[in-house]
């Protein structure tokens, strides 16, 4: 019998059946019936485990509806900080950060690693060659700062991600591109002079759009979330199934 992995993010839900820890079929859900588009991925199979990362609270009257659909349920969200904490990972971290870094864990063993998580904000995680979390930061993500420019000026328009992108501005519209693609490049590269030792991995959707400008080699890794909830997931399995 399969798991079911759900990601609830800010803007849309992820979500992929694993066996084990292989990820098989995923699938992307935009809307405000995210909980309705789970209850149809399990209309016709029920999952042994079902894990759910979600940054916003399930309520629990959600979450008794969503146990009496799998095997074993397991959340994460700012409730849920159990699975944090058996991974020696501290309660404060997001769903999302807390499977991203089980995932690095498990793909980088032995091996100190940084995450970097392109989302609605920018985080980084830094793990150490046994495993223990070192810490990380947060910062606005890459269209929240297009949107924080537009928003909090009178002056500045709201741009589009662009494609290509001048190292300095010659108009206003390149001088915004500039500026927010040079500010995040320049922050990566500080963190890779701060932690040079590090395997570096790239997440979350603009993950590929600075990955390309990277001249250091690094792992750009889409489903790594997911990937850190299929751990989790078997690890249940395992625990409840021998």
């Amino acid at each position: 019998m399969p798991n079911l992995l759900v990601e609830i993010g800010n803007t849309a839900l992820k979500a992929a059946w694993s066996e084990g820890v292989t990820l098989g079929k995923t699938f992307r859900y935009q809307g405000e019936k995210m909980f309705d588009y789970v209850d149809s991925l399990v209309e016709k199979e029920k999952p042994a485990v079902m894990v759910i990362s979600s940054t916003i609270e399930i309520g629990s009257d959600e979450e008794e509806k969503l146990r009496s659909k799998c095997g074993t349920l397991v959340v994460l969200d700012e409730k849920h900080t159990d699975v944090a904490c058996e991974y020696d990972l501290p309660a404060y971290l997001s769903p999302d950060r807390v499977a991203s870094v089980i995932a690095a864990r498990h793909l980088f063993k032995g091996k100190g690693s940084m995450v970097f998580d392109f989302g609605t904000t920018l985080t980084i995680d830094v793990i150490e060659p046994d495993g223990e979390y070192a810490g990380g930061n947060i910062s606005p993500g890459f269209r929240t700062r297009f949107k924080s420019l537009s928003r909090y000026s009178r002056t500045l328009p709201l741009l589009d991600t662009p494609l290509s992108v001048r190292q300095t501005g010659n108009s206003l519209k390149s001088s915004i591109e500039s500026g927010v693609v040079s500010g995040i490049m320049f922050e990566i590269t500080g963190y890779l002079s701060l932690f040079p030792e590090k395997i570096v991995v790239f997440t979350g959707g603009d993950a590929l759009y600075f990955a390309k400008r990277m001249k250091n080699s690094i792992f750009a890794v889409c489903n790594l979330v997911l990937m850190g909830l299929a751990l989790i997931a078997d690890k249940y399995y395992v625990e409840k199934n021998g």
